[in-house]
């Protein structure tokens, strides 16, 4: 069965074609800069690579050109689009509507449409993709995994908010957390690794560092807190969200400063985090400017692992116990810096870092704790497509 996973963001698509159940991919790459006249687009299969530079108005146009090199007659690995059985859509907030992966229907984008609010930068890239994906693989059963589904397990202690009862139940105002396809993978990966060496694996902390970073804990395989709540602004300092803020800051802004409540919300999403801390906000670029003296960037490591920090205690309080955390995702995976920061002077928890091995990089799960370390630290590189990918893959054979 061949199923082509989309992931589509608000000015990129990322995509891989995988041939289920052999978790065989066939092909891999993605388009970002949409919009711009110099827009990127790499297409890989196993034995050949494109990369090009070429303007790519919008996510119809970028689909066509991953379907015309799908069916290249060079490079490519289909026949048809009628060769593609599905497409795996990544959809960011499912609210309370969708707990499970789901099969599209016109009823569900609507509902998909109607969260665009709560996740403004990411369900309607996420709905586009949809709607073109339809339009050129006709034939292909259409299916939405919820990066809210695996969050769905919270106990209501976690999630409901203290305002008032009317709000959840008639508004369904609660926290709902986001990354859970990364948070499932991972934790999923962790558990069979530390059952394969015979160790404990009951209690599970998965931090998922990227542009936008949450934190999740994991009992039992299944997640009961997560640091994202009703939009994917609060929890870790993030690339350009804040994060966690008292919301008095905001009626500050709005009464005394006369931002409107758009500027709020421009502020907090795009303008804030490792951003308006130091002008960056990519991480390579803080690092280089911290390790030269810059103060601004160096504060803004301090506090990005600090928050992190406070996220591990208190989770190892919700859990009663840990025995494992995780670093993935973009900076997770290759920052032996932030590793460093969040797991230095962390003894009380049984984190113990071994820096030589901190500081390898490999495309496989590795430990970089100490041999006699109470608490194993692992990195492990998320794959959401291949996740997504086996979530339609089980729908679809049930």
């Amino acid at each position: 069965m061949k199923i082509i996973i989309i992931n589509s963001g608000s000015s990129s698509i990322k995509y891989q074609l995988i041939d289920m159940p052999s978790n065989e991919v066939i092909c891999n790459g993605m388009i970002d800069r949409i919009g711009l006249e110099s827009s990127n687009f790499t297409y890989a299969t196993n034995s050949v690579k494109v990369e090009e530079t070429l303007p790519i108005a919008n996510h119809k146009v970028g689909l066509q050109k991953i379907s015309q090199l799908l069916m290249d007659g060079t490079v490519g690995v289909i026949k048809s689009t009628s060769d593609i059985d599905a497409v795996g859509h990544r959809v960011v907030h499912g609210g309370s509507t969708f707990s499970d992966t789901t099969l599209i229907t016109a009823e569900v984008k609507e509902k998909i449409r109607q969260l665009c609010d709560l996740a403004p930068l990411h369900n309607p890239a996420n709905l586009e993709g949809i709607n073109v994906a339809e339009e050129i693989f006709t034939s292909a059963k259409q299916i939405a995994v919820f990066d809210t589904a695996f969050h769905q397990t919270m106990p209501v202690e976690a999630y409901k908010y203290a305002i008032p009862n009317y709000l959840l139940t008639e508004h369904k105002i609660r926290a709902y957390g986001f990354h859970g396809t990364s948070h499932k993978y991972v934790s999923t990966k962790a558990i069979e690794y530390l059952k394969a060496a015979n160790k404990p694996h009951k209690n599970i902390i998965s931090i998922h560092l990227g542009n936008g970073c949450s934190i999740t804990a994991v009992k039992d395989g299944k997640c009961i807190e997560t640091s994202m709540g009703f939009t994917p602004v609060s929890g870790l300092v993030m690339g350009t969200r804040s994060g966690d803020i008292d919301p008095s800051v905001i009626f500050h802004l709005i009464k005394t400063l006369n931002y409107s409540a758009d500027e709020v919300n421009a502020l907090l999403q795009k303008q804030s985090g490792m951003l308006g801390l130091t002008g960056f906000s990519d991480l390579r670029d803080i690092q280089a400017n911290a390790a030269d003296g810059n103060k601004d960037c160096q504060l803004a490591l301090a506090m990005n692992t600090y928050r992190i920090k406070k996220y591990i205690g208190s989770y190892t309080s919700a859990l009663n116990g840990l025995d494992a955390i995780i670093f993935t995702a973009g900076i997770g995976e290759n920052s032996a810096e932030i590793r460093e920061l969040v797991c230095t002077e962390m003894d009380y928890f049984g984190l113990q870092l071994d820096k030589e091995k901190n500081q390898i990089r490999s495309k496989e799960i590795r430990e970089i704790n100490t041999a006699d370390a109470k608490t194993k630290i692992l990195v492990i590189p998320t794959n959401e497509e291949l996740e997504i990918a086996n979530q339609v893959y089980d729908l679809l054979l049930n």
